[in-house]
This record gives C-alpha cells, structure tokens and sequence, in this order.
C-alpha cells in the first residue's frame, strides 16, 4: 500500500477514528486504528464492539491495501510530523511514514483481523441539524450516571414523536430534559444510546446549522452519517423510565430570578465546599428575596438575591453542581423554580416546554 496524505487531514481523520478506540481491552486489535484504501477512497476506521466510527480522509492512492495500526503510536507520530504532505507505505506488516526528512518505521497489524462497523439498514431515517443535536446533547449529558452498573442511567433517552424531538438523561438525582420541533414529521421511535456515544458524537459535530446528522435506527444500533463520518453504536436493552410520570406541575412555592445572578451566587459558594464535604446550599426563600447559605468546614457564606415569588416562604437545600449543571444550560436571562416541600423535587422549566430540569433536593440541618 502506497499513500499521500496532507497532515492535516490525516490528523483530523484520527482524532476523529480515535474516540472509538477503548482505553482498555484484552484484544490488541481494538487498539489499532484501520487504514482501509483497498477500495476507491481512504478510510480510517475503529471499533471498541459497541461504538465504531469510520471517517473518509481526502488523499491519493498510488498502490491500495489495508492495514491496521496503533492508535497511540500512530496518533503521536503524525502529530509530531511536519505540516506537509504525509507518505504512508507498507509492506507485509511493516510500516513506513515519511513527512519531508522524517522517516518512522513500525509494525502494525493484518487488516483481515479487523471488526469493520455492523452493517445497518439505513431504512428508518431521522433528519436534524448538527447544531441542533450537539446542543441538545450538550444540554443534558451532564445528567446521565457515571456509574457503570447503573445500566439505562448511563444512557440518554432519544425519543421521536411526529415532528417533536426530545432527549432525556437521568442519575438518580436529577432529570434533564430537552425538546425541539423537527422541520419534518417522523415514524415514533423511542431508543437509548450510550452516554459514550453521545458525548464523543458532540465533540466531533460541526454544530453548523446547515449541515445535517442523518440517523438510522434498528433493533440493537443507531447509526449517524454526517459530513465524511459515520458512528455506529450499539443501544441499551430495555424500556427507559416513565420520566412523564415523575413530573408534576404543582407546587406550593414559585420563584422567578436573573439566572446569571443565581448562577454566580451558587458558584461563589462552592468556593466553600471540598469535594468530600457533599454540603448543600441552602435556599431561604422570603417575599422580596431569597438568601442562600452554605456552612462547610472550611467556613460559611450568605448572600442575598432578588426574586418574584409567588407562594408559601421555603427552606430548601441542593446540592451546588447540580444547580450549576442546570442553570448553566439554559440560555434564558431569567429562570423559574418550581417547587412542592422541602422533600420534594425542585422543577426549572420555561413555559414553551423547551426544557425542563428536575433536581432533589438536599437534607440539612438550619443555619443559624
């Protein structure tokens, strides 16, 4: 196999490939990037068994081949290469890289050994922009479960109805919940991808309003196509939580207030809180006002901001980064808090039913 490859595209190509390449594994094949011209294009491709991605790298082919290379080895050498084109030889399971007057040769790996992606049937297809899917993502991941056992928690919910468009990610403690109306209307479909994938496809979409993600969907894998790329991953078995039936629209106590206020109030407070101290933040919610309180080892803090109220005077704790996960994934200017006791839920949610983020609250003992 003989190629040329101008740096930067090939550097781009593994960057992308490389977010499929596991971390740790027994089979030394998965940690290998495929370098696939044996066709009319040169593709760059990894698999872990449950997310694979493939990308298109523009260059020339001077003779076809495959081969399979170490991700690490090969992601670093290219990285220190001059910014030029890149010639890539083999011969068996040798290979050479030249850039101008750097030469590296290393082994690599029989292609035939390696797991090329699933084919999936591109039949039920779902069509939203790259912005639109990387913000939603963005706007939710924070609230999957980073706990491997955890199983549907450490997913989100993709859920397709008519033209409405809703992701939802949940830990235990929190809910996030994001909708968008679709310019088109689609077949229902209901499917929960693996908190990976979604976090690893948001780091590699564009988030040009004008280009597109295409996704298909079968029993066990959701593919997305977008500009040279495709990820297939795997879904998670099972029917996800009935979170419409977790949501209320009662409460006993309404609070309107500056988001970026709130926002930097709760931040000002963690300055406080080691991460073992798990202390809340206190909300003292009055007429005109509400003050928030934390009290930690490592001292205390009370500040005061101004709210519109509308219900009964409430004590409730949280815990900071919740908040700041929420609130720092809202846009609007002003944010609304809905909430029942001090036990219950606290809702944020606009009007238009573009977002809604659910968080428990905290048990504590009053300040003084």
């Amino acid at each position: 196999m003989e190629l040329r490859i101008a740096k930067t595209y090939l550097s781009q190509g593994i960057q992308i490939v490389s977010k499929a390449v596991p971390n740790k594994t027994t089979m030394s094949i998965l940690e290998c990037i495929l370098i696939d011209a044996s066709g009319e294009d040169i593709r760059l491709i990894a698999n872990d068994m449950e997310l694979g991605i493939e990308t298109h790298v523009p260059g020339i082919i001077i003779e076809r081949g495959i081969i399979a290379v170490d991700a690490q080895i090969f992601a670093n050498i290219v990285r220190k290469l001059p910014e030029d084109d890149v010639t890539i030889l083999t011969e068996g399971e040798k290979i050479t890289i030249l850039c101008q007057k750097a030469k590296f040769t290393i082994l690599g790996k029989d292609g035939a050994d390696f797991a090329y992606l699933p084919e999936i049937e591109r039949r039920v297809e779902v069509q939203v922009s790259q912005y639109t899917l990387r913000d939603m993502i963005n706007r939710t991941i924070f609230s999957i479960s980073g706990n491997e056992s955890s199983g549907m928690m450490t997913g989100e919910l993709m859920e397709i109805r008519d033209n409405h468009f809703r992701m939802v990610a949940l830990d235990g403690h929190r809910i996030a919940i994001r909708n968008v109306e679709l310019p088109s209307s689609y077949e229902d479909r209901k499917v929960i991808v693996p908190g990976k994938t979604m976090s690893e496809i948001s780091k590699i979409l564009s988030g040009d309003t004008d280009k597109f993600v295409n996704i298909y969907f079968t029993d066990k894998h959701a593919l997305f196509s977008f500009d040279d790329t495709i990820v297939v991953t795997r879904l998670i078995d099972g029917d996800y939580y009935r979170v419409d039936k977790m949501l209320s629209t009662s409460y006993e106590t309404k609070v309107t207030v500056q988001r970026r206020e709130l926002l930097n109030c709760i931040d000002r407070a963690t300055l406080l809180v080691k991460e073992e101290d798990k202390k809340p933040v206190i909300f003292m919610i009055g007429e005109d006002n509400m003050e928030l309180k934390i009290n930690t080892t490592l001292g205390s803090m009370d500040e005061v901001i101004e709210i519109d109220k509308e219900g009964a005077d409430m004590n409730i704790g949280f815990n900071p980064k919740f908040l700041i996960d929420a609130l720092r994934a809202i846009d609007d200017e002003e944010v609304t808090m809905y909430m029942m006791s001090p036990k219950a839920p606290c809702y944020i949610r606009d009007d238009e039913g573009n977002y809604c983020y659910l968080i428990l609250p905290v048990n504590f003992i009053t300040i003084e």
